[in-house]
């Protein structure tokens, strides 16, 4: 015999026992909560960004095979005077240099980096300095004996009145100066200083700590809601 179709019979829940809805109206956020987030955020993004350019600027010249070169003194005024920056190319060959170039340099016996300019280009021995004694002596060559020569640059500082004491060699160049940037070198000084760093880095993080206090604070100051039990019910009729 067939069984009867199964059917749900609805129960009625108690009245009583449903609990209405309560909300609390959210309090209104103070002016100044709005302007401290205003302040803070700006002072995050401002830091990020003024670091980020500090990384930025270097590594862009760095990809283009160039280097930023921070000026000291004034020697090569008015071209570019100390707190200046300049951009410098490696020099690959000696043919890459001209008389009227300026250039950054080692001199001889000296790790100082030195930026002149070019007046003469002449052809003389080679030297190379004695260990024991720290003279120049010069280089002999080794199949004819006779000494080596190689290519050496004559430079002077714009700002002085005369050449620089000894001759450079090629070897000894850098680069080629190809821009000036007015200015650059003091910033990029700065930037690079364990100060400027925590100038940039440091307030951007304290801004990040109290945000998230301040969002602590306003969470656990936003009214809660109560809802009431759900019940439901499913009765079947078996035959």
């Amino acid at each position: 015999m067939p069984r009867p179709p199964r059917h749900p019979v609805p129960l009625e829940l108690d009245r009583r026992d449903a609990r209405p809805v309560r909300v609390e109206p959210a309090p209104r956020r103070p002016r100044w909560r709005g302007a401290t987030s205003i302040v803070l955020w700006t002072v995050v993004v401002l830091g990020t960004l003024t670091f980020a350019v500090s990384l930025a600027v270097p590594l862009w010249f760095q990809a283009r095979d160039q280097r930023l070169l921070i000026v000291t003194s004034g020697s090569m005024a008015p071209v570019f005077d100390a707190g200046d920056a300049v951009v410098m190319r490696k020099v690959d060959d000696p043919s890459q240099l001209k008389v009227g170039q300026i250039v950054s340099f080692w001199p001889l016996g000296s790790e100082q980096l030195v930026t002149h300019r070019i007046v003469d280009l002449v052809t003389l021995p080679t030297l190379e300095q004695d260990e024991e004694t720290g003279r120049m002596v010069e280089v002999l060559d080794p199949d004819t004996g006779d000494p080596a020569e190689s290519q050496y640059l004559v430079t002077r500082g714009d700002a002085n009145a005369e050449n620089d004491p000894n001759a450079t060699p090629y070897t000894r160049v850098r680069g080629i100066v190809l821009e000036v940037h007015p200015g650059w070198g003091w910033v990029l000084q700065w930037a690079g200083s364990a100060v400027g760093r925590a100038v940039m880095l440091v307030p951007p993080l304290l801004a990040l700590g109290l945000l998230e206090l301040l969002a602590v604070r306003d969470s656990r100051r936003r009214p809660r809601s109560t809802t009431p039990d759900e019940r439901f019910v499913d009765a079947y009729l078996q035959g």
